[in-house]
């Protein structure tokens, strides 16, 4: 039998607010058994840029990450959200260590190629390094990582944190009892943005196709779906977007 491993990706939202992170990292911490934790941190980043002057450029949902950018987020994500929580968790008691992608080459990228949109120094998730992640676990450390990758040649990229956490459920389903939570400040997927309790309970792939295609669901949520089903696709056994607040609950939604 399988052992079970949680992973759980909180978004910048939550992060930047130390109320909800608390919390969050509270109902993380009594998760039994082994977990990983995903720190996002984008409106960080956008704030931080924005102070230093440096514009910030999304779409569909993804950041372009230029040369300036690329220093943004590496303070932010490598630096300032990821020893942040990590300091918060082992004071919680937990055995927290935070990396990047790049770290003991857990997650290898290519960088995107230039198409209808160039995004920059962001990279596509290639490899990752199961193994590496399977020692630090049985070691009893719990992983933090931030969305900073490499491409094996000196390159840091920026990677979208919603595909590194689908990613990495994905990488060790063959080993775990994978469940896959994304944390966010709303209840679940809505049917109308403006009703917080309108939460789709359950999604299926073809539902959120319908969805996307007639905008119910739209921006950052798209891409979060994608890497869900994604997951689901390679072996996971449970995906749910919910409220941080819901983390351990069966709030939210859950993706069939």
């Amino acid at each position: 039998m399988k052992k079970t491993l949680n992973i759980v990706k909180v978004g910048g939202s939550v992060v930047e607010n130390d109320e909800s992170l608390n919390t969050l990292l509270g109902a993380f911490c009594s998760i039994k058994g082994n977990k990983i934790l995903v720190t996002g941190g984008g409106k960080i980043a956008t704030s931080l840029a924005a102070e230093l002057g440096i514009p910030s450029v999304m779409i569909e949902g993804r950041r372009i990450t230029d040369e300036p950018m690329l220093r943004i987020v590496t303070m932010v994500y490598a630096g300032l959200v990821s020893k942040y929580v990590v300091a918060e968790l082992q004071a919680k008691g937990v055995n927290a260590i935070g990396l990047c992608g790049a770290d003991m080459n857990i997650i290898n990228c290519v960088k995107r190629p230039v198409g209808r949109i160039d995004y920059g120094f962001v990279g596509d998730v290639k490899n990752v390094n199961a193994t590496a992640l399977r020692t630090l676990i049985d070691a009893g450390a719990v992983p933090v990582l931030c969305p900073i990758t490499h491409d094996g040649l000196g390159q840091l990229l920026n990677t979208n944190a919603d595909t590194i956490a689908s990613s990495i459920a994905s990488a060790l389903a063959a080993d775990y009892d994978v469940t896959l939570t994304y944390c966010f400040e709303k209840n679940g997927v809505l049917l109308d943005p403006d009703d917080p309790t309108s939460v789709i309970r359950e999604m299926r792939k073809a539902d959120f196709e319908r969805y996307r295609d007639e905008e119910i669901v739209s921006g950052g949520m798209i891409p979060k779906l994608e890497n869900a089903f994604n997951a689901i696709e390679a072996g996971v056994n449970k995906v749910v977007i919910t409220n941080a607040q819901n983390l351990g609950t069966d709030s939210g939604t859950e993706c069939l």
